[in-house]
């Protein structure tokens, strides 16, 4: 079992930034694909971004340019930089891994865009 706990979230306004964490309980280097997703009120959960094990990025069009994924192997955790919000960017964030052919999801952590 992967325990991921996200935090980071809140509220910010048009055009401010954000920065997610994800804390994992298993060494995130042996992780094969971390990611990031979100769900909106009434909308399915959809990918935000992805890395994989070897450092390739994949973003959703929607936030290419503006979002960033890292990892940060000093802290075991997946990070979100979120630049530019829009309030289309409001939603529950939720960190994914791939660790050893499982998916495991963490608890969410809100984001909510407004003035």
């Amino acid at each position: 079992q992967v325990q991921l706990v996200e935090s980071g979230g809140g509220l910010v306004q048009p055009g401010g930034s954000l920065r997610l964490s994800c804390a994992a309980s298993e060494n995130i280097f042996s992780m094969n694909h971390m990611g990031w997703y979100r769900q909106a009120p009434g909308l399915q959960r959809e990918l935000v971004a992805t890395i994989t094990g070897g450092g390739t990025t994949n973003y959703a069009e929607a936030v290419k340019g503006r979002f960033t994924i890292s990892r940060d192997f000093a802290k075991n955790t997946v990070e979100l930089q979120m630049n530019s919000l829009k309030p289309e960017d409001t939603a529950v964030y939720y960190c994914n891994v791939n660790f050893l052919a499982r998916l495991y999801w963490g608890q969410g952590t809100q984001v909510t865009v407004s003035s």
